[in-house]
């Protein structure tokens, strides 16, 4: 698939080189080639016993996130998933069937296996489906954390579909005027195809940030700023990511919905965009929800819920009168007075893609602890090989 996002679907050359999450300092960063790393972080999963094709699959999950800047869902997430395999919460052999098929719509039941792999094989349904019927909808329940959810709405990017993919997640954040963690950050993710590429990419999680960021900002020893977390006295907390982490996780604090504590700022939009994505991601699959859904690495499985929809564009209009409509739009977009502080207007997508041929072309970056974690988890898998750090430049 990685293929494709780079040698196929080169495009947006305005700029030469864009980082989305720029390595500062960079004397805290290693640099890794896009293929050692996706070949190291694939024979960690294959030390486990993961078979081939998973593995593959994963590690293209991961990686892509890194290339994307979005290092919060990136390799920094391997050891999660190998710590799933050990304690049996992920089955490396499941028995992924489709267990309801209607129609338009199908329930495919994950047998505890990778999210990821579950993942592919619903928005393949997904795509097979909106070709036969203009649209479709694949919900997936028995499954595990998938990585970044943009990944299977590209897939039916590639397939000239628009894409549409939600997930829940084990409780981290307070729904709007509570105290305590409910609902996961359960991420909405669509993307739409484009004449030329990048296509638009929309991955958002309903939670103020993914729990994701403030693991990053631990291992780079970063403060929390005001305004993501809360206390269980309902009061803002902020600073040391490390401590503030450890308090999310034994639930003495909650992670604020998008917008923010109360109602002022919109709090109540995330709560309620994350409300809607457990109700259709947990309670119609059958899934777990809320409270209910487990960890991979926690003392049971953890029974995530997913959403995958795709939408025939050629049921409605011919490809080549969306993109000119999209188009039209884009450029009316950009054509607005941009904001004196503003560096420049910015569609969807852009920066990831930008970010993707920055480090295709140069180096992944990864942070010293990051990488460290990594190798020591290779050897203690049995990976016989040293990730190479190579300059960034």
């Amino acid at each position: 698939m990685f293929l494709q996002f780079y040698y196929g679907c080169v495009g947006l050359v305005e700029l030469d080189f864009y980082e989305r999450e720029p390595p500062i300092p960079s004397e805290d960063y290693f640099g890794v080639s896009f293929f050692d790393l996706r070949a190291y972080v694939y024979d960690i999963l294959r030390g486990v016993g993961v078979s081939s094709e998973d593995s593959r699959i994963v590690a293209d999950v991961l990686v892509l996130a890194d290339l994307f800047g979005i290092s919060s869902h990136g390799v920094q997430r391997t050891w999660r998933y190998v710590e799933g395999v050990k304690r049996g919460n992920v089955n490396i052999n499941p028995d992924i069937r489709v267990i309801r098929d209607f129609g338009a719509t199908a329930l495919i039941d994950g047998d505890n296996g990778f999210g990821q792999v579950v993942g592919v094989k619903a928005m393949r349904l997904a795509i097979e489906k909106a070709k036969r019927f203009g649209v479709s909808m694949v919900l997936v329940r028995n499954s595990n954390h998938f990585g970044i959810a943009v990944y299977y709405s590209l897939m039916a990017v590639f397939e000239g579909l628009i894409g549409v993919t939600a997930t829940n997640s084990s409780r981290l954040v307070a729904y709007v005027n509570t105290v305590e963690r409910f609902l996961g950050t359960n991420p909405i993710a669509i993307a739409i195809p484009k004449r030329n590429p990048p296509p638009i990419l929309f991955d958002a999680a309903t939670s103020i940030i993914p729990v994701g960021r403030i693991e990053i900002y631990s291992k780079k020893g970063k403060s929390v700023p005001s305004g993501w977390v809360m206390d269980g006295r309902g009061e803002i907390i902020h600073g040391d990511a490390k401590a503030i982490l450890e308090m999310v996780e034994r639930g003495d604090a909650a992670l604020l919905p998008l917008g923010g504590l109360g109602e002022e700022l919109g709090g109540h939009k995330g709560s309620g965009l994350s409300f809607i994505v457990d109700l259709i991601s947990g309670v119609l699959s059958g899934a777990l929800w809320s409270f209910h859904v487990g960890e991979i690495i926690g003392d049971r499985p953890a029974n995530v819920g997913h959403f995958f929809s795709a939408i025939n564009i050629e049921a409605l209009m011919s490809l080549n009168e969306f993109f000119d409509r999209v188009e039209r739009y884009i450029g009316e977009v950009k054509a607005l007075r941009r904001h004196p502080k503003a560096d420049r207007i910015w569609i969807p997508g852009e920066k990831a893609w930008l970010t993707m041929q920055t480090r295709l072309k140069t180096r992944i970056p990864l942070h010293r602890t990051v990488y460290n974690d990594l190798v020591r988890l290779g050897r203690e898998v049995g990976v016989d090989w040293k990730l190479r750090k190579l300059s960034l430049i």
